[in-house]
């Protein structure tokens, strides 16, 4: 069982930046891992793929975040960031992180990011 704490959400001008962290209670084998991701939900709207990266490092981004927001890893303390600039109101949601493994899938408890102008 592994299990994701998340951190790093708060509320932000339109215009800044965010760093959010979903830090992994244990060490994953890149051999059973599929991929690594942020997704985030508005209330009454369907939760989003906000980007992605696989055990190949290939990343994939959702087309509103592209340029903006940036996926990283650091494999040897179980940490995955997702880097958000030039944050937009359009951008409030609650963020998940999830890792996807061959034993399963794992989410995060959420982050709320509030973009206020």
């Amino acid at each position: 069982q592994v299990q994701l704490v998340e951190s790093g959400g708060g509320l932000v001008q339109a215009g800044g930046s965010l760093r959010l962290s979903c830090a992994a209670s244990r060490r994953i084998n890149i051999d059973r891992l599929y991929t690594m991701g942020w997704y985030r939900q508005v209330p009454g709207q369907p939760r989003e793929l906000v980007v992605q990266i696989n055990r190949a490092d290939t990343t994939e981004y959702a087309d509103s975040v592209k340029d903006r927001f940036t996926i990283s890893a650091d494999n040897a303390k179980n940490i995955v960031y997702l880097q958000m600039d030039s944050l937009k109101p359009e951008d409030t949601a609650i963020y998940s992180c999830k890792v996807s493994t061959t034993m399963g899938a794992y989410w995060g408890q959420g982050n709320q990011v509030t973009v206020y102008t």
